[in-house]
């Protein structure tokens, strides 16, 4: 199962007023396990981005005067994200834009006709019905660390997402019963000891301890009956 994690910054807030992707980042997965392959681009609008997007994300027009156009990157992106399962935090948002961008070059590639497309953001308003569901504020909930994170940005917030992600459907991966991986899959399966190992040293205790131990069974048992261990030994 490929995913792939995505997250877009954008010059405003709807791209039927004109607004365009500046910065679309992608971490992939597969099977539950980052790869570490990604793709990460800056994106010049041919237009003006907003200050109150500038404050969110802090990419501004000087920066992406010299990157490429939508249209450099449009077939190397799609081939990227094609036939996975897309994972995006309030995916219409992303969706559209990306929708937009390719009917702009007149590509009939619509998103949803080449990936499945996973909302964490339904995820965790299933899971956390009434709370804020931000991915500040779902970081905060799993322990995920975003201290780095001083402003948003598209390739970070995919990569903090994925994390996210992973925490609230579940963990990392499900685990491997397969005999024959003998111990390979490491983090992802139960790890097998060779049968060539060394027994494990037996230590027992002295008689001290196992004095020091009687000792405390009466105490429990007379704060609160027979200790049960004392029961065993006795049967």
């Amino acid at each position: 199962m490929r995913q792939v994690v995505l997250d877009t910054e954008t010059t405003g807030i709807d791209p039927q007023d004109g607004h365009r992707i500046i910065e679309i980042g992608c971490v992939e997965m597969e099977e539950r396990q980052l790869t570490g392959r990604h793709y990460h681009v800056y994106i010049n609008p041919d237009r003006e981005v907003e200050e109150e997007a500038i404050e969110v994300h802090g990419i501004t027009n000087e920066f992406l005067a010299d990157k490429p156009r939508f249209a450099d990157i449009a077939q190397e992106f799609f081939e990227f994200i094609q036939g996975s399962d897309l994972v995006i935090h309030n995916a219409p948002f992303d969706v559209g834009f990306i929708d937009h961008e390719f009917q702009w070059l007149g590509k009939d590639w619509r998103v949803a006709d080449h990936c499945k497309i996973t909302d964490s953001l339904v995820i965790a308003r299933d899971k956390h019905p009434g709370q804020r569901n931000s991915l500040d504020a779902l970081c905060k909930r799993y322990g995920v660390d975003n201290s780095n994170r001083e402003l948003h940005g598209a390739l970070l917030d995919s990569e903090i997402l994925a994390d996210v992600y992973l925490l609230m459907t579940g963990g990392q991966t499900a685990l491997s019963l397969d005999a024959s991986q003998d111990g390979a899959g490491g983090a992802s399966g139960i790890q097998r000891l060779s049968p060539e190992r060394r027994p494990l040293r037996v230590v027992r205790a002295s008689q001290e301890e196992m004095a020091a131990h009687d000792e405390f069974l009466d105490v429990v048992g007379q704060a609160s009956g027979e200790a049960l261990w004392h029961r065993l030994e006795h049967e």
